[in-house]
């Protein structure tokens, strides 16, 4: 391995592994938090399938997130100092959320009849707040973590931002696993959600490039202009093909059902890749890069084989999941 990869390679290396950790949890997890924060506007009949639909996978999801953080905390620690110390608070109140849904999705089922409700809104809240968390911090590392009054409205905005997205992709899902009323109100979710995550996209979009000098001249510069310029295109075009899919199957119920969560997908997977053209190669804006927060070529070289190991178990697990409990979701059973 020494021979094969060479030391300035190595972080570029785990840059995209921890990348792409986090794009898949924000995708994988992102579906079961929507969901989540759905079940407060279903019947008892619709909440139990809603939450049949995620049950397999919710707990498995996380994985994702765990590696992600671990990437940042083993092989960019100066990075992960700084990121976590600034971020203490709301990663705090994420765990907490993560608690109460993972609790909840356990007594639900177990609890007595008059006590359902109760943990259905346990679930409700720990997806909501877990969501809101991550939006939050998602806005304060875009600033940089700067001072001012204005970093915690701007925060405050994308948390409310993500937390459409990730209705977005919970109401898609439900187009793709249920059938009959629910999905009939899955599609009016997803077309409510839709134009809140647009908005919440258009806003990082824009505020992004204000943020730096640097971001702003790697966007609106020529001829980088011309070459990005296929990136908004490609999601304005995203979005009108989710919408388009989304009011015909409002009419024909059997069209495309798998349209919509993958036009969501879509969206988030563009959002990202936006996203982290406009930071590279910072891992905290304008502060630290991803070569000066680097552990040592040796630790890399260590840490890698871990990760060659670990890294294709999750993939196989996850793709063996999916491929076992695909199909339409029916009723939750504990047996």
């Amino acid at each position: 391995m020494d021979t094969l990869i060479p030391d300035a390679l190595l972080p570029l290396i785990f840059v995209g592994l921890m990348g792409a950790a986090m794009l898949a949890y924000v995708i994988l997890d992102g579906f079961d938090l929507g969901v989540g924060a759905l079940v407060a506007f279903a019947d008892d009949a619709d909440k139990d399938v809603m939450i049949a639909s995620i049950g397999p996978f919710w707990d498995a999801n996380e994985t994702w997130l765990v590696l992600g953080v671990g990437i940042l905390l083993i092989a960019f620690p100066q990075a992960h100092g700084v990121i976590l110390t600034a971020l203490y608070l709301p990663v705090a109140v994420m765990l907490i959320g993560l608690v109460l849904r993972g609790v909840a999705f356990d007594f639900r089922v177990k609890a007595h009849a008059e006590q359902k409700a109760l943990w259905n809104q346990v679930f409700v809240s720990g997806s909501i707040i877990t969501a809101l968390a991550q939006g939050y911090m998602l806005g304060s590392y875009i600033t940089g973590f700067r001072d001012g009054a204005m970093v915690p409205a701007f925060a405050g905005l994308i948390a409310f931002g993500l937390l459409a997205g990730y209705t977005l992709l919970g109401a898609t899902w439900l187009i793709l696993k249920t059938e009959g009323e629910l999905k009939s109100r899955a599609i009016r979710w997803a077309r409510r959600a839709l134009w809140l995550c647009g908005f919440g996209i258009a806003v990082v979009s824009l505020a992004t490039p204000l943020i730096s000098e640097r971001i702003y001249a790697k966007w609106f510069t020529l001829p980088n202009l011309y070459w990005l310029l296929p990136v908004p295109l490609a999601s304005a075009l995203v979005f009108v093909w989710c919408e388009h899919t989304l009011r015909r199957l409002q009419h024909h119920r059997g069209y495309g059902s798998w349209q919509p969560f993958a036009a969501a997908v879509s969206l988030f997977v563009l959002a990202f890749v936006g996203l982290g053209y406009s930071l590279f190669p910072y891992l905290v804006v304008d502060r630290i890069t991803y070569t000066q927060a680097a552990s040592a070529p040796e630790s890399l070289r260590f840490i890698l084989v871990g990760v060659a190991i670990t890294l294709p178990v999750i993939l196989a697990y996850t793709v063996y999941a999916y491929r076992v409990f695909w199909g339409k979701a029916g009723e939750l059973r504990y047996e």
